[in-house]
């Protein structure tokens, strides 16, 4: 039995004010969410921009889902979001992550 895997990475971004730093969170929102629909075994993908602007809250959240573990790796893998990845570079400032199934 494959259990679903659930896959959250969180980034605070770079950015010299908050206008800036929500810029550079939309975009990335759009870049991810083109991977909808291109990447076998995801079954989900949101992103989401925080705001709370909390001094301990990150700017922006990816909640996905995956069908299991291997869907997970080969999404790590997968040349669309190794392209998004490279695009982004420089623009967090920190980032965290959580998978776990259910």
């Amino acid at each position: 039995m494959h259990r679903v895997i659930k896959h959250i990475v969180m980034w605070n971004i770079r950015g010299e004010n908050e206008e800036e730093r929500n810029a550079s969170a939309l975009d990335l929102k759009a870049r991810f969410e083109r991977l909808i629909g291109k990447i076998p075994g995801l079954i989900t993908l949101e992103i989401g921009i925080d705001i709370s602007r909390q001094s301990f809250a990150c700017d922006a959240v990816l909640y996905s889902e995956f069908v299991d573990r291997a869907s997970l790796a080969a999404y790590a893998e997968h040349p669309a979001h190794l392209r998004i990845r490279k695009e982004l570079e420089g623009v967090r400032t920190a980032r965290y992550q959580v998978d776990y199934a259910v």
